[in-house]
């Protein structure tokens, strides 16, 4: 079973992407499960290395590097944020519209946050 989950919020100002986080890494977790997240818009912020958040708050970064499975961040999306390959978590990896779309057709089921 194959599950997509696509975030397109924030890291930080709204949980959308922390939830899904979080439930991304659960579910990777459970057996027979291959999990994918794809990061679109101001989500690909959360995929940023180096964030530096106060004690006690999560920090979007090391769920993405947690989350399981393969992590892509839409390219574009990427350059109008002024983020590079090299600024992302391991783990995570540019990534293609295309790419995003062969992933929704392959998937059982496909969440977006």
């Amino acid at each position: 079973m194959t599950t997509l989950f696509i975030l397109n919020d924030a890291p930080y100002g709204t949980e959308r992407s922390y939830n899904a986080l979080r439930l991304a890494r659960v579910l990777a977790k459970t057996g027979g499960q291959t999990v994918r997240v794809f990061l679109l818009g101001d989500a690909v912020n959360c995929a940023k290395a180096g964030q530096k958040v106060p004690e006690g708050y999560y920090n979007a970064g090391d769920m993405v590097h947690m989350a399981g499975g393969e992590v892509a961040l839409c390219g574009t999306c990427m350059d109008a944020r002024g983020l590079s390959e090299e600024q992302l978590v391991e783990g995570a990896r540019r990534g293609t519209l295309k790419e995003l779309a062969e992933w929704t057709a392959a998937a059982d089921k496909v969440l977006v946050f």
